[in-house]
């Protein structure tokens, strides 16, 4: 069980953190929805990691700042 802070909602502390990280790498790793990687398949397209592990041998690409999310509100984003 973790400590909340109560106003925000978010682990206090280091456990919490943690376990937060790692859900969001799951998250990251999963995809957007399988909405979306459905709607892609269906143009006949495949989503960016699938593309990724026919372009390289397994195991050789560590993605960077796979955590960071954008902040951008412009454009649909």
């Amino acid at each position: 069980m973790t400590v909340l802070d109560e106003a925000l909602g978010e682990p206090t502390d280091a456990r919490g953190r943690v376990a937060e990280l790692h859900e969001i790498r799951a998250q990251a790793i999963a995809g957007p929805s399988e909405k979306a990687t459905e709607a892609q398949h269906a143009k006949g397209k495949l989503t960016s990691r699938e593309r990724i592990e026919l372009l390289l041998d397994p195991g050789s690409f560590n993605e960077v700042e796979q955590l960071r999310r954008h902040r951008a509100t412009g454009f649909g984003l």
